[in-house]
């Protein structure tokens, strides 16, 4: 008998079997994940179909649509590189609706976080009634913008509209406010803050019941009154709140549009035209896709470095 033939009617050692055993195991385990893993993007699918479809695809159109003089109308666009770019620098229009943008941004962000706080802190601190409250504070939140407008409208009439018939009975003249120039984008901010204050006294309301009781406790013990609790323990622990509150005010009123459009149509004058009131204008008015597109990014251009500068200032704080 050779020596080969008796080494293969040996049988497998134990430890040889547990080895293929184990091998087995984590082929099966990794055939697994592999199976699991596939399943998870077809999970994925419609989301990144809806998203690259609404999203990103817009973008990327958009962006090549501003180096055209594509019209609402033109069907065969020819590139002109970084003119609309160049003219929208020089056009005075972008400016001054820029300039008319950051002013309705400034007179309309403030109120709407001093008045959410106000509003969440009475609430907080125990009125009667507390559920009424909290309905009537976020109920005009979610009032769509053609009811909203339409009743302040009526309400800013000159001749019938209840501001001026409240200054007519102390005496005092009527005011235009949708078509005096002094008064018409205080008169939208007006609205505005009305229509979306609810929605940050939501917010502002969430983070007061977060507070821990202990420190309030802690307070009380060392002699604190009640405004000394407000400005050394809730305004303090409602900072990240605000920084919240403050970045999504400023970029939904850099985004005034619909407001404007129903109340006013960008005047008297043009002095309550907004940046997308422009753009609008430009492009589904005057049919001017590409020079429209170009002003939408150098406006998203100036929001991004806007946010930017925001998170690293809360960045800097924390």
């Amino acid at each position: 008998m050779s020596a080969t033939t008796s080494t293969a009617a040996v049988p497998p050692s134990a430890d040889v079997r547990k080895s293929r055993r184990r091998a087995e195991r984590e082929a099966e385990r990794r055939a697994q994940r592999l199976h699991s893993g596939l399943s998870g993007y077809w999970f994925l699918a419609p989301f990144a179909i809806v998203f690259l479809l609404f999203l990103i695809w817009p973008i990327v159109y958009g962006l090549w649509m501003s180096f055209t003089d594509r019209t609402l109308i033109g069907t065969n666009p020819g590139l002109v590189g970084l003119e609309n770019y160049i003219e929208a620098f020089g056009d005075a229009q972008v400016w001054q609706t820029l300039w008319q943008t950051v002013f309705f941004t400034v007179i309309s962000t403030i109120p709407l976080v001093i008045v959410a706080l106000v509003m969440a802190l009475l609430v907080f601190t125990g009125l009667p009634g507390q559920w009424l409250w909290r309905f009537a504070f976020f109920a005009s939140f979610l009032l769509p913008v053609a009811v909203v407008t339409q009743v302040w409208g009526w309400m800013f009439q000159p001749d019938l509209g209840l501001f001026n018939t409240w200054l007519g009975n102390l005496g005092l003249d009527p005011v235009g406010w949708l078509t005096d120039e002094r008064f018409a984008m205080w008169s939208i901010a007006l609205v505005t803050v009305w229509w979306t204050v609810g929605f940050n006294f939501l917010l502002y309301l969430a983070a007061l019941q977060a507070i821990p009781e202990h420190l309030y406790e802690a307070a009380a013990i060392d002699g604190a009154g009640a405004w000394r609790r407000l400005f050394s323990v809730t305004i303090p622990q409602l900072g990240r709140t605000t920084w919240l509150v403050l970045i999504l005010q400023v970029l939904a009123s850099l985004k005034v549009f619909d407001q404007i459009y129903l109340l006013t149509g960008g005047g008297p004058a043009g002095t309550t035209r907004s940046t997308l009131l422009y753009i609008y204008d430009t492009g589904f008015v005057n049919y001017r896709l590409g020079y429209a597109s170009a002003i939408s990014y150098i406006f998203f251009a100036l929001i991004i470095v806007l946010s930017l500068i925001q998170l690293f200032n809360r960045r800097k704080e924390a």
